[in-house]
């Protein structure tokens, strides 16, 4: 199990009377918001199935350490977003943290820049045969940018970039030791 994020902020909202929208429907509602505030928004998840929480994992546009304020910014501004457009049925905690140095990766850009640093992939449906693979990545394909380059023992293998389901760095030396460096 990989790192936590470095920083959580929970706010408790009240029930709602909507029914609850995918994560894929709230980001809209908080995206623009966050960008003019200077953060990138790299996952919204609700997660648990005792107590719903929605997760929000941002990071600063200018590649700097996210800071405790930081979440609370957001926090808030997602809070009050929310509280606008009442998007979910049912009570739940608002979470919003930094991604961690085993972050996910959720954007085509997130595969060209990482390249170099190792990953471990989950795809939606096999490919010859296997859905998951751990390698160093390489970026997308520059003839097909739809397609994620990895380098794994096997050798170098074309991912679909519409079959990854989930993907994540993986902490090693080579990441720690990028952390004290913006990555691009």
């Amino acid at each position: 199990m990989g790192r936590r994020p470095t920083f959580y902020l929970w706010i408790y909202q009240a029930g709602k009377r909507r029914l609850p929208k995918t994560a894929n429907e709230i980001a809209p509602i908080i995206e623009p918001s966050l960008e003019a505030m200077g953060y990138r928004l790299v996952r919204v998840a609700f997660l648990g199935a005792r107590r719903a929480t929605l997760q929000i994992m941002a990071e600063r546009t200018d590649d700097a350490p996210m800071t405790v304020d930081d979440c609370t910014e957001i926090s808030r501004s997602v809070s009050a977003l929310l509280d606008v457009a009442d998007p979910i049925a049912e009570a739940y905690l608002l979470e919003v943290s930094s991604p961690g140095l085993d972050r996910p990766l959720t954007r085509p850009e997130d595969y060209d820049r990482f390249a170099g640093f190792e990953a471990k992939v989950e795809l939606g449906r096999p490919l010859d045969g296997r859905k998951r693979f751990r390698g160093r990545l390489l970026g997308r394909a520059p003839d097909s940018r739809d397609h994620v380059r990895l380098a794994g023992e096997a050798g170098e293998v074309l991912l679909p970039l519409a079959d990854i389901a989930k993907a994540k760095l993986v902490i090693t030396d080579d990441l720690l030791a990028a952390r004290s460096t913006p990555l691009h």
